[in-house]
């Protein structure tokens, strides 16, 4: 294995950081098989719903593309939720970050912003404010983020729906995600 010839960075010579470079360019290019990973790792996440997250993020995906939504926005769906594993209460931000190099600023600002704009549902159970997505009334995506939470969102835990598989999905994932990034 091809290794670097430091162990603190500020003594790294212009070959280790093309090496660096290299090596990561490399890793980059497998960025669809780890999302799409991440998917299929939503079978066993969270419990409790008649569908599993898995199945939620296809229902998402599907009826999205079935609507005819652009593929970016297909995308963002299928994905919206794969941050649930590791980021449970920031889960739309971890996403966001994901998607922010490679989709259009608005459809990151809806994922960013839906488990927000979610709480419109269910937060009064709680005893917690179902409004508070009201914050972002003015922002000129509120209504595209409310529309993405009402149509690809809060309606797919049915467990009768007919979801597209993830290989369907997965040309659009790797088109996408293969893209040089706008950093």
């Amino acid at each position: 294995m091809e290794t670097v010839s430091f162990t603190q960075m500020a003594e790294g010579t212009r070959e280790d950081y093309l090496l660096l470079q290299r090596l990561e360019k490399q890793y980059n290019e497998t960025l669809p098989d780890r999302l799409l990973a991440a998917v299929e790792a939503l079978k066993t996440s969270l419990s409790g719903y008649q569908v599993t997250r898995y199945e939620h993020s296809l229902q998402s995906a599907t009826r999205a593309y079935r609507d005819g939504q652009d593929e970016a926005y297909v995308v963002a769906a299928l994905l919206h939720d794969i941050g649930d594993v590791l980021a449970p209460y920031t889960h739309g931000e971890m996403v966001a970050a994901i998607l922010r190099p490679y989709l259009p600023e608005r459809i990151v600002w809806i994922v960013k912003y839906h488990g927000l704009f979610q709480m419109v549902y269910y937060a009064h159970h709680y005893g917690e404010d179902r409004n508070a997505r009201d914050a972002y009334k003015d922002h000129p995506w509120y209504d595209d983020c409310a529309e993405f939470c009402e149509k690809y969102d809060q309606n797919c835990f049915d467990p009768s729906y007919d979801s597209l598989p993830l290989a369907f999905f997965e040309p659009m994932v790797r088109r996408i995600f293969t893209q040089e990034p706008a950093i």
